[in-house]
């Protein structure tokens, strides 16, 4: 009854507008009168509380390394990169575009700000070679949901505060995912580029000199991804202290190497990233208010009860999750929905015997898919918004795309091996 009345009441709210923040602050009111546990301290305690973590620290440092990046020259000098090894290739833009969307997410950690910076670099010259708008559009989209994924992951940070599970090896487990997923969008740019039949003519192969000149001027971009794992896999630093490594070098790079930003800058490009933070962390104080009042309320339990039948069936679990999440997620946004369900479905992954690392990614890798499914889909409403295309014409161009990381997926439930074991190579 209590599970009945926090989801009437929250989906009610978000159907009539309301941010999901405050939907979820005011969701967590009914419970307590359903539960006869009236307390308005708790609300401003768990907010406190929710808010309140070292870890977290890390999501506006990463946040504002990610502003530093795309402002300095950073973003702009790895598309460069990407252009001058593959452009040349038959539909190299698009290759280009997944190349940079790797090497992006190495470095910021966040779907929208890389799926924002690639689509203002590579969508007009994607335009101007003659690519269809919803097929580029599309695969922009799809590129950038690979930043949440690939170390250093704002989402992941989030997961492991919300569940308790070990950042750093979150971190370390999303990479070989994370280089699935580019080569799933690999092979499915070369059978659009195929299947469309236009013959776009791909940019002059260029000389070693220009490429080694690429090189030179990307070296320090390349070499942030290099001290952030090194750092974590020696044990030199945390995950929040990276983030701290990551917003300096990318400060001092902007400003004394490539500078492009200059002091003058620093104000509006701190504003950004601490308004985005806030939006963030917001949602964190409001989550954990509802995510207590569902803990007091023993739902856990119940839900492991409720799935009692299949715990003894991991992969069965695991598919009837995926089909959970996939659902949730064309309606709710990632952080949102990590921050509601993880500690809901910890428990019930648990006492099936799954690893949690596993399940995280999982987790995470399912709600990145939401971002490119209607009718929220954050990401593809950043995209149409940058190329200035309609909502109808980017849905046809990445619908592909989801399907295909759909399938990716599903190969990751009947394998999961595919995930934990490079996972222990690499840590």
């Amino acid at each position: 009854m209590i599970l009945t009345v926090f989801l009437v009441v929250l989906l009610g709210l978000l159907a009539l507008g309301m941010p999901i923040a405050f939907a979820l602050l005011i969701s967590a009111v009914p419970m307590m009168f359903q539960m006869d546990f009236v307390d308005p301290q708790i609300l401003a305690q768990n907010m406190l509380s929710g808010a309140n973590s070292f870890t977290l620290m890390a999501v506006p440092l990463f946040m504002l390394a990610g502003e530093l990046m795309n402002e300095g020259g950073i973003s702009r000098r790895i598309v460069n990169l990407a252009s001058m090894f593959v452009g040349h290739i038959r539909g190299g833009l698009g290759y280009v575009a997944i190349f940079a969307s790797v090497l992006l997410a190495a470095l910021s950690g966040s779907a929208v700000a890389d799926a924002a910076a690639l689509g203002s670099l590579l969508i007009p010259m994607l335009r101007d070679k003659g690519y269809e708008a919803g097929d580029s559009a599309g695969l922009i989209a799809a590129g950038g949901i690979i930043a949440p994924i690939i170390p250093p992951s704002i989402s992941f940070i989030i997961f492991g505060v919300a569940t308790n599970v070990s950042i750093t090896r979150l971190f370390f487990a999303g990479i070989a995912p994370g280089l699935l997923m580019a080569l799933t969008l690999i092979a499915v740019w070369s059978w659009t580029v195929r299947r469309s039949g236009k013959n776009v003519l791909p940019s002059p192969r260029q000389p070693w000199s220009a490429r080694l000149r690429a090189v030179r001027e990307s070296v320090w971009a390349l070499m942030l991804p290099v001290i952030i794992i090194g750092g974590l896999r020696g044990g030199i630093f945390t995950p929040t202290e990276a983030a701290v490594v990551a917003a300096v070098y990318a400060l001092l790079i902007s400003l004394f190497v490539y500078r492009e930003i200059g002091f003058k800058d620093l104000g509006p490009l701190f504003m950004r990233a601490a308004m985005t933070t806030a939006i963030v962390m917001f949602l964190v104080a409001a989550a954990m208010v509802s995510s207590y009042m569902i803990t007091l309320a023993d739902m856990p339990q119940a839900l492991v009860a409720l799935l009692e039948p299949i715990l003894d069936h991991p992969k069965w679990l695991m598919f009837a999750l995926l089909i959970l999440l996939t659902l949730i997620g064309t309606a709710m946004d990632l952080t949102p929905t990590i921050l509601i369900l993880a500690p809901v479905l910890m428990p019930v992954v648990t006492k099936a015997g799954i690893d949690p690392v596993y399940f995280g990614v999982m987790f995470v890798m399912v709600g990145c898919v939401g971002l490119l499914t209607p009718p929220v889909g954050t990401v593809l409403n950043v995209v149409a918004g940058v190329a200035r295309i309609k909502m109808e014409t980017i849905i046809r161009g990445a619908w592909r795309y989801v399907v295909a990381y759909t399938l990716l997926l599903v190969l990751m439930v009947i394998f999961p091996e595919l995930i934990t074991v490079p996972a222990k190579w690499i840590h």
